[in-house]
């Protein structure tokens, strides 16, 4: 009896483990299949309705190849067959059908999903080095071969891709040049009666200053002088440990411009010194303390502005040396002091009298996504859009400041847009080398980076709080520049920097 059962159980045994090995054979014959099918360029414009992906595709260089090889959706957005492969084309396909099936296309921020802070993370560097083993062809140029003999050295250090130079590669962009823009600052005739001397302070009061010899004026707001505590007490929601102990300080009178420095007033600037420093030849001559006061930036590379538009938008992408440049010929040419804030001017500026996280009333916590919840029931309060540009409502990019309502001494933009320079070394200690009751306190004496404030169009809500502070990043932001050495002007890896200028006043003599 047990041998006939034994016997039974054998063959049925045997019988599934064959039906398995035909169902497996089945699968697998069917799963390559499935695979091929998912992979076609249609199938995939089935989810990513991207405007133009395809236009922009085919006007491509990996669309019509030196070769003859058409480069596909999957060759660029999975990583090679064999180096996970499947699992990647799995994990994003399951992502892509819940993006399809429960998110609206209409609401996707698509300019800001072609930024390399998103291509980098569904572009595979190990797909571009499949094709692109040889880094030095004959077609190479010199630039080229200077660009890529850098990337081959400091790859792994400095955390280089391909995209972060050629992120138009696989979608056409015809505004990413990634070269030198000799024609940059260029301007036809304008008729617009230039003015011919800057404006008279006398005593201290809101003023329009007017660049000579140009078309170019700006507000400038009469800061009263005054005393605050600067930094954020323990309690404050999101605070971090640089912006402690808080301390009491006072800050004497000065001007502060009502918004950043806009491109107008940086390309007046550009434009006046077009005669000073523009050689390449000389870029690497020339140091921090050789460069005087009406020396020019080089051209830059590729467009500073990212093609967002110029007017009262602010200048972006130039460095703190050109930042610096900029003051001192602002002062020569209208005979004021103007100058870069301190991080005691900034602060006290920004928060226009007030103690809070913000200059409105409202903290981080009110203005945070929230989560399902707060979404479903409708509580995500909104109050924060009206008086900043952070990541939320900014489109990943600046905006005009007539778009957000000024703070209680009228200056717009404090707070998100762009961030701005300071003047002081940055130190994550430097408020507990301060003194309560100390006039008109400075940084430390050196230091390695600079203060940047007020966060930015990328920022959260915790980040944007008149407190946060923030440091340069000089290497990293000059991380792609292709020049050989690299510019002292512009940053090629920063499109949210910028920088706002004070005016010194004297309160005994009236002078500034």
């Amino acid at each position: 009896m047990l041998k006939r059962i034994g016997s039974w159980l054998k063959k049925k045994l045997l019988l599934v483990a064959f039906l398995g090995f035909v169902v497996g054979i089945v699968i697998t014959i069917y799963s390559h299949k499935a695979i091929d099918a998912t992979s076609t360029n249609e199938f995939c414009a089935v989810c990513h309705v991207h405007p133009h992906v395809f236009d922009s595709w085919k006007l491509s260089g990996h669309y019509d190849t030196r070769s003859g090889v058409r480069v596909n959706c999957v060759d660029c957005h999975l990583p090679p067959k064999g180096e996970g492969y499947l699992i990647e084309k799995a994990r994003l396909g399951a992502k892509d059908i819940y993006g399809f099936l429960f998110k609206d296309s209409a609401d996707f921020n698509w300019q800001a999903k072609s930024t390399f802070e998103q291509a980098q993370h569904f572009v595979y560097q190990e797909s571009c080095v499949a094709c692109h083993q040889n880094l030095f062809p004959l077609t190479l140029t010199k630039e080229g071969q200077e660009a890529h003999l850098y990337y081959s050295q400091n790859e792994k250090e400095k955390g280089l891709v391909c995209i972060n130079c050629h992120l138009d590669a696989g979608h056409y962009d015809p505004n990413m040049v990634h070269a030198q823009n000799i024609n940059f600052g260029s301007k036809g005739a304008v008729n617009l009666q230039l003015f011919t001397s800057p404006a008279v302070v006398d005593k201290l009061e809101d003023f329009k200053e007017t660049i000579p010899n140009t078309t170019v004026s700006f507000n400038m707001k009469a800061i009263p002088g005054g005393t605050f505590r600067i930094g954020s007490p323990e309690d404050e929601p999101t605070r971090r440990s640089d912006e402690g102990p808080v301390r009491e300080v006072k800050v004497s009178p000065f001007f502060m411009a009502e918004v950043e420095v806009t491109w107008d007033e940086y390309l007046a600037f550009y434009t006046a010194t077009a005669g000073e420093g523009r050689s390449t030849d000389t870029e690497g001559a020339r140091t921090m303390t050789e460069v005087d006061a009406i020396s020019g930036p080089t051209p830059p590379y590729g467009q500073p502005d990212q093609n967002w538009g110029m007017g009262s938008r602010p200048a972006i992408t130039m460095s703190y040396h050109a930042a610096e440049t900029y003051c001192r010929w602002l002062s020569q040419v209208t005979g004021k002091t103007y100058r870069l804030p301190t991080e005691a001017e900034w602060e006290y500026a920004a928060r226009g009298g007030t103690q809070t996280p913000y200059f409105f009333p409202g903290s981080p916590k009110d203005f945070g996504e929230g989560g399902f919840f707060k979404k479903l029931f409708g509580k995500t309060n909104t109050a924060i859009d009206s008086f900043i540009v952070f990541e939320r409502n900014s489109m990943s990019k600046t905006k005009t400041p007539e778009e957000v309502y000024p703070n209680p001494f009228g200056l717009k933009n404090m707070l998100g847009n762009a961030a701005e320079y300071c003047s002081d070394w940055y130190a994550p200690d430097a408020y507990t080398q301060l003194s309560d009751g100390v006039v008109d306190p400075k940084g430390p004496e050196s230091g390695e980076e600079h203060v940047v404030r007020g966060g930015t169009f990328k920022s959260d809500v915790g980040s944007v709080r008149s407190a946060a502070r923030d440091y340069t990043r000089t290497e990293a932001w000059l991380k792609t520049d292709p020049q050989m050495p690299k510019s002292i002007w512009w940053l090629s890896d920063c499109n949210f920097i910028s920088f706002r200028v004070v005016c010194e006043f004297d309160t005994k003599t009236g002078n500034n």
